[in-house]
Formats: C-alpha cells, sequence, structure tokens
C-alpha cells in the first residue's frame, strides 16, 4: 500500500467530525498510512424538515455515498442507524466496530430523572420511535407527560432544556459520549422502558467494495459480535418495510453464563406513536455466525410481529 493520505468522507456535524475523527486515528494505526478528513454536507443536514416528514432514509448517508462512487473520498463513516437497510453492490460496509452504549438517556432540568418529571412535563425528540415507547410507558405507569418534536444538533437540543423550553429531551448516550459530554446525563433509559433504534450506538465504514486492499485494511476494525448484533436488527427492520424514522426499536443482545456467551436475544417494538398501541417481542437463538443466520433472526421476529398487527402501527410503510 503507498503512504498517500487516505480520504475520509464525514458529516460535518460536531457528533460526526468527533466519530469520524477516531476511526481516522484507527484506520491510520492499521494501514500506517495518514487519513484526512473530508467534510460533506448532506440532505439532512440543511434541511429544515422533521425527520419523519423527509423520510429519514439515507438523508445522512446519499452525499457520502455519491462522493464515494464519484471517487472524491477513498471511505465513509456513517452512524450505523442512519443506514438504509438496502447495501448498494458498488459499496462494501466493510467494518462496523465495537459498539458504544445503544441505550437512549434524558437530559432534564434539575437533573431529574424521566420517572421524577413534573406532571405535563415536555420532552423534546425527533424520533417517532423515542414518542411511542416513551408515551406507551407513560401510560402504564401513570405518568403525564407530553412529547414534543424537534430538530437540531446537541447543543441545541440541550439548549432547549437550558432555556426552559423543554423540561428534558432524549438523546443517544453513544453521540454525547463521542463528543465528552456524557456527563450532562441525567437519566439512562433502560431498554426494558426504551429499546433503541436498530444500529444505535455502532458505526458504518463504507468503501468502494472493487478496492479489495482498502475492504481488507478497513476489515480489520470489525467486530464480529457487533456486526451479527447490529445485522439481526437492521432485518427486523427491513422485513418490517420500515425506514429509519419508523417507530421501530430493536436491540440484539449477547446472553452470557459467566464467562461464555451461550445465545442471542433480538427485542423488537413497534408502537403508534401516541403510546396507545405497542407490539413487543423478542426471540432467543444460536449467536449467529454467518449474515445469513442472522439476518434470518430478523425476519423470524418481524414475521411474529406483523402476525401481531405490527404494520397497522407504523402508518406508512416506507416503499
Amino acid at each position: 500500500m503507498s503512504n498517500k493520505a487516505l480520504r475520509l468522507g464525514t458529516r460535518r456535524s460536531r457528533l460526526a467530525m468527533a466519530q469520524s475523527g477516531q476511526v481516522a486515528d484507527a484506520v491510520s494505526r492499521v494501514t500506517g498510512r495518514p487519513v484526512e478528513l473530508v467534510e460533506i454536507t448532506t440532505y439532512g443536514d440543511v434541511s429544515r424538515e422533521h425527520l419523519a416528514q423527509i423520510g429519514g432514509t439515507g438523508v445522512f448517508v446519499t452525499a457520502l455515498r455519491d462522493a464515494l462512487l464519484r471517487g472524491e473520498v477513498d471511505f465513509a463513516v456513517h452512524s450505523l442507524k442512519d443506514l438504509p437497510t438496502t447495501q448498494p453492490g458498488e459499496l462494501a460496509l466493510a467494518a462496523v466496530p465495537e459498539r458504544e452504549d445503544p441505550r437512549d438517556v434524558i437530559v432534564a432540568r434539575d437533573a431529574l430523572k424521566f420517572t421524577d418529571l413534573p406532571r405535563g412535563a415536555r420532552i423534546g425528540t425527533g424520533s417517532p420511535r423515542r414518542m411511542a415507547q416513551l408515551n406507551a410507558y407513560a401510560r402504564t405507569h401513570g405518568l403525564d407527560i407530553a412529547t414534543v418534536p424537534i430538530r437540531g444538533n446537541v447543543d441545541t437540543r440541550i439548549g432547549y432544556v437550558h432555556d426552559g423550553e423543554l423540561d428534558a429531551v432524549v438523546l443517544a448516550a453513544a453521540g454525547l459520549s463521542r463528543i465528552g459530554r456524557i456527563d450532562e446525563v441525567t437519566d439512562f433509559l433502560s431498554v426494558d422502558t426504551v429499546l433503541p433504534a436498530p444500529g444505535q450506538g455502532a458505526l458504518a465504514i463504507e468503501c468502494a467494495a472493487d478496492n479489495a486492499s482498502l475492504v481488507a485494511a478497513l476489515g480489520e476494525l470489525d467486530d464480529p459480535l457487533t456486526r451479527a448484533a447490529v445485522t439481526a436488527e437492521r432485518s427486523l427492520l427491513a422485513a418490517l418495510e420500515a425506514g429509519c424514522s419508523a417507530p421501530v426499536g430493536a436491540l440484539a443482545d449477547l446472553l452470557a453464563d459467566g464467562q461464555t456467551i451461550k445465545e442471542m436475544r433480538l427485542r423488537g417494538v413497534v408502537g403508534t406513536t401516541d403510546g396507545t398501541r405497542t407490539v413487543q417481542l423478542s426471540t432467543t437463538g444460536p449467536v449467529p455466525e454467518t449474515y445469513d443466520q442472522a439476518t434470518a433472526l430478523g425476519r423470524e421476529l418481524a414475521t411474529e410481529m406483523l402476525a401481531q398487527g405490527a404494520a397497522g402501527l407504523m402508518g406508512e410503510r416506507a416503499q
């Protein structure tokens, strides 16, 4: 391999730059080559519409993928939950590094926990998935909350709390951790309360499929257990025919007996955003060793969820 700098395509947001910088350091270590960040503006960055309105699927990804296909960058880093579930043949998902904490978190005024928020508390989130599950939890536990749709970067969202416009906002733990702001979290939401987005907390490193040496080099950063988990979660999402802005939560985790990993459990949930109706199921099986085994786990659970009426809870199913 030459010593020429590798060009990493990244979104311009502070979070994207932080996580791309971390990947750049890791890629430099495994390739011995310098890595330069190439900032690319995506439609999702400039649009002020809510993600659910602009479709969600691919809005943060398309411009990066176009730059890859045009040869303007050598590889790109995405938040895996932003990736459409169909992988283009010309691009390889070369690595899924070890996942960060997949949970959602609350940043609330007065350091409050979710269950301690006052009656009528206004909670900001741009995610139908979070709205559906928070409202469902509130209904079953006698809490009185109002979910408020918001957009914007981390500073903007937390600013709504500091300014008194909102009582709390919901964010991803991984994102706050990557930008060094995890200490601002006032409550970590258990995955029993809110299941994360499929792939949440994981990164995707993508490059041209025909660049075999780069695919192999980036593959050094792949974590097989993380890849198996997110593959199962994304297979569930795909089988529900839902885009990444749909109210679908999923998490595959490993069940261990002492030091020995025995099985993988996949949980899925879909619900109406007002929390009145949800379908939540889980399945457990051997830890997938192949892509096909991981996708089969997701499809199997999706089939059960659809049989219990999941399709009718998602509004318009994404085409």
